[in-house]
């Protein structure tokens, strides 16, 4: 097995978000703790998880693209999967922090928060760095098939939501300065703080079941019972069965079980299994495949051509 392609692309992109991070959770944590929006100093907790998963991605996808070794004979791209878990754990983690103190600012303390320019700037600023990021990081994420990169961008393009939710909570802040009448809104900052816990923990769930999906080696949805149709009617093939497929990093793996003529020469079986590992690889491009022949019992006959006209 080759080692995976666009190495450097995935790379680049994993230290691109490292940077990206690092300057957002500086900007927060300054802006939050002068301005004591909980809003903003529970993004730049976001930010700064978002940071540490960024390492994490960008060490695991250097690990991840190392070829096939004695070791490890299906390459190391499960650690991309393995970093995926850890960058939700992490998010997890930092929602309940949010979480409680939200609540406690909306029931016992009451804190000041400063609806100041420099808020709203930093916010801005946020968004389009996170849009930008979660752009590229899924394009390069489609690309080449890179679970670690997917999970950082999913992660900019949640701050983006999360970034807007925040700005609503500082308006509201600034219409209850405005606007004694509407002194409910002062509490806008910590509501927007839940929400925001709220859209990470639904998003990082999901993630979180995904990459466990992979690490069970849980099967493509439907990847077996298409293979199954595609093998099952090529000229020289009686059956197909026992397909197994599974999914490290950017390559699929696949086993599958195949009934022939057991009376043919063995070159001619190895040219038709050649003919099985290219129809597969049609339908899963780069897939690592394995194709077992197994003998079909005497009289046993292909299957009709599905339009059930006789063979030419």
């Amino acid at each position: 097995m080759n080692p995976a392609p666009g190495n450097h692309e995935k790379n680049r992109a994993a230290l691109g978000s490292v940077a990206a991070a690092f300057l957002l959770t500086g900007l927060k944590v300054v802006v939050g703790l002068l301005t004591g929006s909980m809003g903003i100093l529970a993004e730049a907790a976001h930010s700064g998880l978002d940071l540490a998963a960024a390492l994490v991605t960008c060490f695991a996808v250097r690990a991840a693209s190392k070829p096939a070794d004695r070791d490890h004979a299906y390459g190391h791209g499960k650690v991309e999967s393995l970093s995926a878990l850890v960058e939700t754990l992490l998010l997890l983690a930092t929602c309940a922090w949010i979480i409680q103190e939200s609540i406690h600012r909306l029931t016992t303390r009451h804190v000041q928060v400063d609806a100041s320019i420099w808020a709203f700037a930093v916010m801005g600023i946020s968004i389009a760095v996170d849009l930008s990021r979660s752009r590229m990081l899924s394009r390069v994420a489609s690309k080449h098939r890179s679970q670690a990169l997917e999970a950082d961008a999913l992660h900019f393009s949640t701050d983006v939501w999360s970034s807007t939710v925040v700005i609503l909570g500082l308006l509201g802040v600034r219409l209850a300065g405005w606007y004694p009448g509407l002194g409910f809104l002062l509490q806008a900052d910590a509501v927007a703080a839940l929400i925001v816990a709220g859209i990470v923990v639904v998003v990082s769930g999901r993630l979180g079941l995904r990459t466990i999906q992979v690490l069970l080696d849980t099967s493509p949805p439907g990847a077996d019972e298409r293979i199954k149709a595609a093998v099952a009617v090529m000229d020289g093939v009686l059956d197909c069965h026992a397909v197994r497929v599974r999914h490290s990093g950017p390559y699929y793996f696949v086993d599958l079980h195949i009934l022939v003529d057991g009376e043919q020469s063995l070159r001619s079986a190895h040219a038709l299994t050649e003919r099985v590992e290219q129809a597969v690889e049609a339908i899963l491009p780069g897939a690592d495949v394995t194709v077992h022949p197994e003998p079909a019992p005497p009289g046993a006959k292909s299957p009709p051509p599905e339009n059930g006209s006789a063979p030419g």
